[in-house]
């Protein structure tokens, strides 16, 4: 079967946008195709800073003919229905339609329509044009003389040249012709913008790729990445240094080059005395370069990795000076923002958050951190932590937001917090709750575990949520601007990460967010393999205490693991099954079990068994011993079985009958002390 090979070659495409741009391409391109009847085998796509190429193997060399039915109106129909129906189906007259007949809506006329299969090479010819000037990008351009014109060809950056290649390997594939805004489609690429810049004619997929990597071109995105990071890892240990390794950088500077030569720059060792998080972030933003640690000591070194574009003369001493004069110019900045904010109190700079507004109906950042501070309080002694720390910690937390560092770079907020409390003398405590009160900040994030941090990080989540819960901006579908769920499922993870007991509705937690909490506990659960069924049978609408429900669950989980679980579920689900056909008649079981009225052995022993597991599982629930409770339930199982064995509920004595509804109502009501057995799956 024959291949595609189509290239978009451009003036540049930047790193952010080439991953998706690429994989639109092969989607919009395959769609068309197998729409058009087409079929293919594989789909491949790659992206450059200057082109993106999509290659498709074992396309089918044309469609299929098609022949279909298309219904007509009824005989007899008015004439206006019947000329539709003719120019619709290409009919000239109603004598070459079919008459079909249907038992219930009488004769009515049918046409039998054959559609010719196309040639491949048609098929792509006709769409690719169409795709090409509706290929949407975040940001596109007009150029050259037709670009007034409404119609004219937008793109990320102008596009240069088109290849459109098809045909089997074993033979030289023809050239795919049409044109989009007067660029002609070719069997013509070109190589890197410096090294090889003249055109390059080709054949296939291997030998474009070839021809490519002898022009400088690495095709491959993973493989100029492989390349980068194999290379920046040697030079690193050449040196007795450790590449810090950056998977978001390595992809945006893969994305940057098409021949990456990775060479090793340095800055003056003075600049090492500014944050090393600050330095890596500079040089990160502004260089797109990696920073090196000693790999003895860990620590950050003065020594750093670029990646460039060009393989120079002279080993790319050049350009490795080049970037130098920049990083130490970026430095230079870094440094000068450090020095002024640590002319400035931390504590100062709080007063100056009067002027930041947090947002329009729930006030200033320094209202909200007046609501820090009383929650901090509040929270203190559920966390076990100095309440005085707590509240100073609160007091503090927002105030970096003021300093030229964060202003620079915002994604330092809460780091620079911590080293500017340090410089301040703050206390320890109140030092790593400067930057860990932002904890977690997504799933793989760490939580706070010292108590200060962990009141403050409290503090801060339940402040957004109750506050936009009282303005009535919850997250709807998909839409999360305040990032809600993450400040949920962080106060969760905070909870029952540290084992904490915090009864949420005291804490300013209304209903419905309460509900919006299980949610994601539901979520949180799910995520740690937990069952969902399982969940949803101890998470009641008034269950605040999430240790507890947590703990619940585990008990739960690990009863239904043993047989003795398994078996009484199917002797639970046997008796609410009892219960609920009775009711279907108008018969209510009674609450209270009648001795008296106790005939059998075994219904004695299962009455006289769950009055007993009733006192004893509430002893437990008393205690939070809910393995224990667990235990007491399994105990039922011998019981329950033996009763099944041996009684008949539906008994000739009405009052007899009522007794035995009673007990298996106290078996329900004893197991809904532990769990809502209703939920489980095969109860």
């Amino acid at each position: 079967m024959p291949d595609l090979l189509l290239e978009l070659f451009s003036e540049e495409i930047p790193a952010r946008m080439q991953r998706k741009a690429a994989g639109d391409l092969r989607k919009f391109v395959t769609d068309a195709l197998v729409e058009a009847g087409l079929t293919y085998e594989g789909a491949i796509e790659f992206w450059t800073p200057r082109r993106l190429t999509l290659a498709i193997n074992g396309l089918t060399a044309r469609s299929c003919d098609i022949r279909e039915e298309k219904k007509g109106p009824r005989v007899g129909a008015p004439e206006k229905a019947l000329e539709g129906f003719l120019r619709g189906a290409g009919l000239t007259s109603i004598e070459e339609a079919e008459i079909k007949s249907d038992p219930k809506k009488g004769d009515f006329y049918i046409a039998m329509i054959e559609k010719k299969g196309r040639l491949a090479e048609d098929i792509i010819a006709g769409c690719l044009p169409g795709i090409i000037k509706k290929f949407s990008w975040p940001k596109s351009m007009r150029w050259g003389e037709g670009s007034s014109k409404p119609s004219s060809l937008r793109w990320v950056r102008p596009l240069q040249s088109i290849l459109c290649l098809f045909g089997p390997e074993t033979e030289d594939p023809e050239i795919i012709d049409f044109e989009v805004d007067g660029i002609r489609s070719g069997n013509i690429t070109y190589g890197h913008r410096f090294h090889a810049p003249d055109a390059i004619k080709i054949k296939r997929l291997d030998d474009y790729k070839t021809k490519l990597e002898k022009a400088y071109v690495v095709l491959d995105s993973a493989r100029r990445k492989d390349i980068i990071l194999h290379d920046a890892r040697e030079l690193a240990f050449a040196q007795g240094l450790e590449l810090v390794e950056d998977d978001a950088l390595l992809e945006e500077v893969a994305g940057l080059v098409e021949w990456p030569v990775v060479l090793v720059g340095s800055f003056e060792k003075e600049f090492l005395e500014i944050p090393p998080e600050v330095i890596q972030l500079t040089i990160r933003v502004n260089q797109k370069c990696f920073v090196l640690t000693d790999n003895k000591t860990g620590k950050l070194t003065n020594k750093f990795i670029l990646v460039s574009n060009i393989a120079a003369h002279d080993d790319g001493k050049e350009i490795a000076k080049g970037n130098a004069r920049v990083v130490r110019a970026r430095l230079s900045d870094a440094r000068f923002f450090w020095e002024s904010d640590l002319k400035v109190k931390l504590e100062d700079r709080v007063e100056k958050l009067k002027i930041v507004t947090f947002h329009e109906k729930l006030g200033t950042q320094y209202e909200r951190v007046g609501r820090l501070e009383e929650r901090a309080e509040e929270l203190a002694p559920f966390v076990g932590a100095d309440a005085a720390l707590a509240t100073r910690a609160a007091y503090l937390a927002k105030a970096d937001l003021m300093s030229e560092m964060v202003y620079e770079f915002p994604e330092l907020q809460g780091l620079m917090g911590r080293y500017y409390a340090q410089k301040a003398g703050e206390d320890a405590s109140i030092v790593v709750a400067m930057e860990d009160h932002y904890k977690p900040q997504g799933p793989s994030d760490d939580v706070p575990k010292k108590a200060v941090a962990i009141c403050v990080a409290l503090a801060d989540k339940l402040d957004i949520l109750t506050g936009f819960w009282a303005i009535d901006e919850k997250p709807t579908g998909s839409k999360d601007p305040y990032a809600l769920r993450r400040a949920a499922l962080g106060v969760i993870r905070i909870i029952l990460e540290n084992d904490l007991r915090l009864p949420l509705l005291q804490m300013g937690v209304n209903d419905d967010l309460l509900s919006f909490f299980h949610d994601r506990l539901k979520v949180y659960f799910r995520d740690q393999g937990a069952r969902y069924d399982l969940v949803g049978a101890v998470l009641h609408a008034k269950a605040d205490d999430f240790l507890m429900v947590a703990r619940r669950l585990e008990a739960l989980t690990g009863f239904l693991n043993l047989d003795e679980g398994q078996n009484l579920l199917a002797g639970y689900k046997r008796a609410v099954n009892i219960l609920a056909s009775e009711e279907k008649k108008k018969i209510i079981a009674p609450k209270e079990i009648k001795n008296e009225l106790l005939t059998l052995e075994e219904e004695k022993k299962l009455a006289k068994a769950v009055m007993q597991a009733n006192n004893d599982i509430i002893g437990c629930l008393k205690n939070e011993d809910f393995n224990g409770a667990m235990k007491v339930i399994a105990a039922l199982r011998a019981p329950v079985d033996a009763f099944f064995e041996a009684v008949l509920v539906n008994d000739s004595d009405e009052k007899i009958k009522l007794n035995r509804l009673a007990i298996l109502q106290n078996v329900k009501q004893v197991t809904a002390l532990v769990a809502d057995f209703s939920k489980i799956e095969g109860a």
